[in-house]
Parts: C-alpha cells; sequence; structure tokens
C-alpha cells in the first residue's frame, strides 16, 4: 500500500536553504526508491527573507500550506524566530517541545554512553511575551504556568519514559523552592502524574543543580521534564555535552500536528559557504519520519526514519564528517552520502 504525506518545507534564513535542500535531498532519495511511501514537498517562505520580501516574517499563504500539510520540516530562522515557531506552537497547540542528546561516534563529547532527551512545555512560562513597562528604566515580565499544561506534558514525559529505553526514568526539574507558586503547580501537577506510572522511576532536581548534573553525570539521564525556560535553557547544554548544536534535532508536537526543526540558529556567518553540518535537520527529519509513523500507524516510515540516523552513525563511524566535527566534507557531500547509502 502506498502512502503519501504531504510536508511543508519552511527554508528559513542563513544556512537554512542549504540544510533544507539536504532535508530534501534525502526524501527525494526515499521518493525515488521506496514503493511504499512518497513526499509531496511544499517550500515555504518564512523567517527574515520573508519578512523583507512580503512584510510578514509569516505571511498568510505560507501559514496556509502549513496548515494544508500533514507535517512541517523547518530550517533555521534568523531575528524573526519568534514570529515563526513561536507563533506556529500557539496556532497548531504544540506543547511537547522533544530535544534529544545523544552520544555518536568520533564526536569529540563528555561521555560517550549518553542518551538523554530534553521534554519541555511548550506553550507557557515566560515565552508568552507578557512584558511591560512601569517607567523607561522598569520592566515587569509575566509569567503563566498552568495545571492543564503541567499534567500533559508530564503525561508526555512519563510516556516517553516507558518506550524509549530500559531505563525508564524521568527527573522533574525545576525551582519550586524559590518560584513557590507557578514551579509549586508544576512539580505538584507532574507528582501526581508520575502515581499512575509506577514502572518509571521518578526523581526531582532543581534546575541549578540539573545544569551542574549535566555536566557532571550526564548519563544518568534518561528523560528530564521541565518548564518551558528550563527546557531552553538545559537543552542547549545537553546538545553541546554530546558534541554541539550541529548535531541536534528537536520537535514541536501537538495532538494533530507537529513541526520539526535543528536547534540551531540560522548561522549567518558560514551562509552560502556549504560548510554547514546537516546532520540536525536530518535527524529531525528522522524524527518527523517516527511521529508520521505513529499517527498513522506507518511502521515503514518509521523504519526509513530509523535508516537516517543509522546511515549517519555508520558514516560518522568512517570519520566521514563534516568540517565542524573535525572532518573535511561540505554539507552537500556528507548529505550525498546519507542519501545514496539509505537504500
Amino acid at each position: 500500500m502506498l502512502t503519501r504525506y504531504n510536508i511543508a518545507l519552511i527554508i528559513g534564513d542563513g544556512i537554512g536553504s542549504e540544510l533544507t535542500a539536504s532535508a530534501k535531498m534525502v526524501l527525494e532519495s526515499i521518493n525515488d526508491n521506496n514503493s511504499k511511501i512518497k513526499f509531496r514537498i511544499k517550500d515555504v517562505d518564512a523567517g527574515d527573507n520573508a519578512l523583507n520580501k512580503f512584510g510578514k516574517a509569516l505571511p498568510d499563504f505560507s501559514l496556509d500550506t502549513i496548515k494544508k500539510s500533514d507535517v512541517c520540516l523547518k530550517g533555521p530562522v534568523g531575528e524573526t524566530a519568534a514570529d515563526v515557531v513561536i507563533v506556529l506552537r500557539r496556532i497548531f497547540d504544540l506543547y511537547a517541545n522533544i530535544r534529544p542528546a545523544k552520544s555518536y561516534p568520533n564526536i569529540k563529547n563528555l561521555a560517550e554512553t549518553v542518551d538523554l532527551v530534553t521534554i519541555r512545555e511548550n506553550t507557557e512560562d515566560v515565552y508568552l511575551g507578557w512584558e511591560f513597562n512601569i517607567d523607561e528604566n522598569t520592566v515587569i515580565a509575566l509569567r503563566m504556568t498552568t495545571e492543564t499544561a503541567s499534567r500533559r506534558i508530564a503525561e508526555y514525559a512519563f510516556k516517553t519514559a516507558r518506550l524509549r529505553n530500559e531505563k525508564k526514568k524521568v527527573v522533574i526539574v525545576h525551582k519550586a523552592n524559590v518560584l513557590r507558586k507557578g514551579d509549586g503547580l508544576f512539580v505538584n501537577t507532574c507528582r501526581s502524574v508520575a502515581h499512575k506510572y509506577r514502572d518509571v522511576e521518578c526523581t526531582e532536581m532543581y534546575v541549578d543543580a540539573c545544569a551542574m548534573n549535566l555536566i557532571r553525570n550526564p548519563e544518568d539521564f534518561d528523560v528530564i521534564l521541565t518548564t518551558n525556560l528550563f527546557g531552553d535553557i538545559l537543552s542547549d547544554e545537553a546538545a553541546q555535552v554530546v558534541g554541539g548544536l550541529g548535531i541536534g534535532p528537536a520537535a514541536n508536537i501537538g495532538n494533530n500536528f507537529a513541526l520539526f526543526e535543528p536547534v540551531h540558529g540560522a548561522a549567518f556567518d558560514i551562509a552560502g559557504k556549504n560548510v554547514a553540518n546537516p546532520s540536525s535537520i536530518l535527524l529531525s527529519t528522522k524524527m518527523m519520519l517516527e511521529w508520521l509513523a505513529d499517527k498513522y500507524n506507518d511502521p515503514n516510515a518509521f523504519n526509513i526514519g530509523q535508516r537516517i540516523e543509522e546511515v549517519i552513525i555508520s558514516l560518522l563511524k568512517q570519520n566521514k564528517k563534516t568540517k565542524d566535527i573535525g572532518g573535511k566534507l561540505s554539507t552537500t557531500d556528507f548529505t550525498k552520502l546519507v542519501a545514496l547509502s539509505i537504500y
């Protein structure tokens, strides 16, 4: 049975065009070689370039294309990132931000067997942008925490811990000793969810202790469950623990839609030089295929996603790497090797 998926591909800014070209090359290789799955890829304008061309970082016609797609894959966006990804998170209620951090062969890291995932609440906290001037020298920022959002991200985290490996561990990260109301509500809600998952080990850490332990004992972590701001910071730290943002994928997941993207920025300083590491967007593509597999009960999509990561690992074992991680390959050269090796 042939399955077709409509993918909205946000080109983005800076190195975005190079990375999305890499993702498209790999997806088109799958199109050419797999009789059971096909992709219709529609390029989407969003970001700094879209703002300059159309007067809006996320034009209405771009949003319409995304709404008509099955899933969205996004390249990095520049200064208008908040006007793109945060807006999309709200429109599609993409409440779970998922950021794996994993040690890969022949990449400098702090520990060789790290395999963790940060699961952060994605719709609340200070990222709502509720900031107000009291006078020209004083700003007040409001932070929102709700039981509903806390509960659904906790459910997602504990379900993930059950499925991903044998560790089955969740650490709830918060600062309820200081933020007694907001983080108090968050951690108490997470604790109530934990009671339903007796097979999953549940612990807690204050965010500053977690930041320290990610450096000291990164291999101890499995699933980190936390709030929006803390998760944003900790997941960047976790990415650096395993070798840098160039290999970091991310997902923004809701009940009915999802957006996948590299964790890093647009890197304008290397744009157009064909040196950007495409692993981040290729691993994001892998996550996208796994999500499609789960949503549409499509094991073929899952297997292809797994194959993308297997090929990347194989290339790294052979020391076939891009320059940012000590290799000699260009963006295009590395992508071609991945595309050619999937089948």
